[in-house]
């Protein structure tokens, strides 16, 4: 259990901000030496503790948002999850090949562990994949595997070289310096082994010039949106401020984060007016985040292209909104815990669009399809993988951090964006309200970054890209093979166990 309860800090030291990522090596190391009796049981709570210990710290932006009752529900619902593998290792390992091979069982547990990510990744409430150990790799050699294989092949090996880091310990006790030191030397190779994944980054199909607007908001938190007239007034001040970087029609589009309008200016004259002018001004339309109440009822998440001439010409509306935040499953239920779901109105409604907006570009002379994943939406493979598959030459993800104060929730998106931008090769600029704001490059180099909780612009020639990687082609083979993979494992441990009597087991 204590080996568990370091593992689990060891492992979120790894993340934003503290950023230590060889220490995610070391977390699942010291996980997998946590498990090493041959007890289901025993191992559900070793997995358990191991959750709670890095969900807790690493979820503790949600608890400024809608308080300690939630923040803690969620961890402990996550970590019942890492609990069902541990549980699924002790299982799958029973098998007699297994059982008696640690090089077997090093490649078996990375699927396993994989197969626990994707399925945090869909359940409960379609899912929440915040914490993968892949998001904790965006600026390690390991983060480069995205290419190939997305977010689950770089997951395996970190779960890979955790496990061999576990050898190498129990191979130090015994004073095996040969084995130790081999193991080692694979450990390294594997994570060398990332620099070897050729990441294209320059220009196919010409350059898009951009200008990303973080407007800040008028004090941090919830009480935000109470106030939405003055964050719509700050982008469109921070909008002009543009022109003291660029000339009228110079930029191709104008990105504004999530919630900059939560004004819809389809219904509101006065919102309408100031997002025109301002992208007259500029000569250059604007992808305003707002919101959209259809007759049917519920909330719209939307991104919407504003045209200087002809005002909304296309939008894409949130494919996956937040449980408990952007609505609230349960809602009487989830009351007698917390107050808090009560600040969600109107319950949020999915999109049913891919999330592709189409610039049509003057100087480029074409429609240039871009890519849009909402918020938490780039935590989603499928979502910003549909997305690429769909045409997008580059990625925007919009985003609202106003609620999270100075946590580290807003440099753990970060990371995610990164590595999309690995993963499928695309220029990906993230835009909040209140920071982090980036550019980033097709190779997952941050170009430029703002600071949390001020205002800012930034203005970006980023590099549009028509190429697929082998990530973006075949993403949904190799997630659908690691979970298969893992299913099979368990499956095959309990049937080879099955033939074998405890008692007569021989020592792993």
């Amino acid at each position: 259990m204590l080996l568990a309860i370091a593992g689990g800090l060891a492992l979120d030291t790894g993340f934003p901000g503290l950023g230590w990522w060889p220490l995610t090596f070391v977390g699942l190391g010291l996980l997998f030496i946590a498990l090493g009796r041959d007890s289901a049981t025993w191992n559900l709570g070793v997995g358990l503790t191991f959750g709670l210990a890095f969900f807790v710290p690493h979820l503790s932006w949600i608890d400024g948002t809608v308080g300690v009752v939630p923040w803690l529900a969620l961890s402990l619902a996550e970590a019942l999850i890492v609990g069902l593998f541990g549980a699924a290792w002790a299982w799958a390992r029973r098998g007699a090949v297994i059982w008696t091979k640690a090089r077997l069982q090093l490649p078996l547990f990375a699927v396993l562990w994989v197969g626990m990510e994707e399925l945090r990744a869909v359940a409960p409430f379609g899912g929440f994949p915040w914490g993968r150990v892949a998001f904790g790799h965006a600026d390690s050699p390991v983060g480069q595997f995205a290419a190939l294989g997305g977010v689950p092949l770089v997951s395996f090996f970190v779960a890979l070289v955790g496990g061999l880091f576990a050898l190498v310990f129990l191979a130090a006790r015994r004073l095996d310096i040969g084995m130790a030191s081999g193991l080692v030397l694979l450990a390294v190779a594997v994570v060398v082994g990332g620099l070897c994944v050729p990441l294209g980054s320059g220009a196919q199909s010409g350059h898009l010039v951009v200008g990303a607007v973080q407007g800040n908001v008028p004090n941090r938190g919830l009480d935000s949106f109470t106030q939405a007239r003055e964050v719509l007034d700050n982008h469109v001040a921070g909008t002009r401020e543009l022109l003291e970087q660029v000339e009228p029609g110079e930029l191709d589009i104008i990105l504004w984060p999530e919630n900059a309008s939560d004004i819809d200016p389809r219904t509101d004259a006065d919102a309408a007016a100031a997002i025109g002018v301002v992208a007259r001004e500029l000569g250059a339309p604007i992808l305003v985040g707002t919101d959209n109440y259809p007759d049917t009822g519920g909330r719209l998440n939307t991104s919407l292209l504003w045209d200087p001439v002809e005002g909304p010409v296309d939008s894409y509306a949130k494919q996956h909104p937040a449980p408990f935040a952007e609505y609230i499953p349960l809602r009487d239920l989830a009351r007698r815990f917390s107050s808090a779901v009560d600040r969600v109105r109107t319950d949020m409604i999915p999109g049913t669009e891919v999330g592709v907006i189409e610039l049509d570009s003057a100087r480029l002379g074409r429609v240039v399809p871009i890519g849009v994943g909402i918020c938490f939406e780039v935590a989603y493979d499928d979502l910003v993988r549909d997305a690429v598959q769909a045409g997008a030459e580059v990625l925007v993800i919009p985003t609202n951090n106003a609620n999270f104060g100075m946590s580290d929730e807003s440099t753990q998106q970060l990371a995610m964006s990164q590595l999309r931008a690995i993963e499928h090769g695309r220029a990906t600029v993230q835009i909040s309200t209140v920071g982090v704001s980036a550019i980033i490059s097709p190779a997952g180099v941050v170009v430029e970054r703002t600071e949390l909780f001020t205002p800012a612009q930034i203005v970006a020639t980023v590099p549009l890209r028509t190429s697929q990687t082998p990530a973006t082609r075949f993403g949904d083979l190799v997630t659908w093979a690691f979970r298969g993979l893992a299913v099979a494992g368990v499956v095959a441990g309990m049937a080879g166990a099955h033939r074998i009597r405890r008692v007569e087991r021989a020592a792993p």
